[in-house]
């Protein structure tokens, strides 16, 4: 087997679909080329991301399609990719009476890893995730913030080069978000890492391109930049007094009240009306209007 240094590191989805009981397509028609890096999958929930995340870790099977992991066809050959996998999915479990050292054991045992390296790799992990102080407490006394340290450990446990963590922020408060994107940032170095989420903040906070989806589609991929300057001259601020009139005719992206009126953001191919403002575009502004118009091509 080549080793690290050696391997291309290169993930394929190849017009991948995933279809259901009564004919219903989680995923249909799906395309990306990805390098080492942070990919932010953003969408809306019931968008098709954590079916993708599962065909991804070899857990379901697509119906159509392939995914190529340096070449390989993963649904032929999983163990391949398996061996250089690391997954964090949304509901992941923990068993509260093991502390994160035992967990962190158990889990190391289950990936196959040597013993005595498995040590060590858990006492550089904890060390890393700031975890050690911790190491011997239950893990149902844990903060939501250190459970998903803990995950990611366990995740990192054979030093993957391709990280999956599927809505990872979900339940955090404030400060661990950001804990945790930091976290992101500083793993993604010589790696794939693929961070799947409908939080806007946290795929710009941190991914270097971002892939829109939403019915089970690839709706945009491209840098946050690009995405951005997709909607430039499409943004207004209007001040109105009849706020459930503008939703009705407009995709609206944010509101605020002020002395004259409520100031609506919204979305639209020319001026929504003759006192409107122009704005600069926000990479929230890209997203809802891929997600509502669905123009931007893949």
């Amino acid at each position: 087997m080549n080793t690290k240094g050696d391997i291309l590191m290169r993930l394929i989805i190849e017009n991948v679909g995933k279809r259901y009981k009564g004919d219903f397509w989680g995923l249909r028609q799906f395309h990306l080329d990805l390098g080492p890096g942070i990919l932010g999958l953003l969408g809306p929930n019931g968008a098709g991301k954590s079916t993708l995340m599962r065909i991804l870790a070899t857990i379901t099977r697509a119906s159509e399609g392939r995914v190529l992991w340096d070449g390989i066809d993963i649904a032929r050959r999983p163990h391949v990719l398996r061996s250089v996998l690391g997954y964090l999915p949304q509901d992941f479990g923990i068993y509260p009476h093991l502390s994160a050292q035992e967990f962190l054991e158990y889990m190391a045992a289950i990936k196959g890893l040597d013993g005595r390296a498995a040590r060590r790799r858990i006492q550089e992990l904890l060390e890393n995730l700031n975890l050690t102080e911790a190491r011997k407490r239950p893990l149902s006394s844990y903060s939501g913030g250190m459970r998903q340290r803990v995950g990611i450990a366990q995740a990192l446990l054979n030093d993957p080069r391709l990280l999956i963590v599927d809505e990872p922020t979900v339940g955090l408060d404030p400060e661990e978000r950001v804990r945790f994107r930091n976290l992101l940032t500083d793993l993604s170095g010589e790696r794939i890492v693929i961070l799947s989420t409908h939080i806007v903040s946290d795929v710009e906070a941190t991914a270097s391109t971002i892939a829109i989806v939403n019915g089970g589609r690839l709706l945009a991929h491209a840098t946050p930049e690009q995405l951005i300057a997709r909607v430039e001259g499409r943004v207004w601020e209007l001040v109105t007094t009849n706020v459930l009139d503008v939703r009705e005719r407009f995709a609206v992206s944010g509101m605020w009240r002020r002395s004259d009126g409520i100031h609506v953001r919204v979305l639209s191919e020319l001026p929504p009306m003759r006192d409107a403002r122009p704005l600069a575009p926000s990479l929230e502004d890209a997203y809802l209007y891929a997600v509502r118009f669905s123009r931007f091509g893949g």
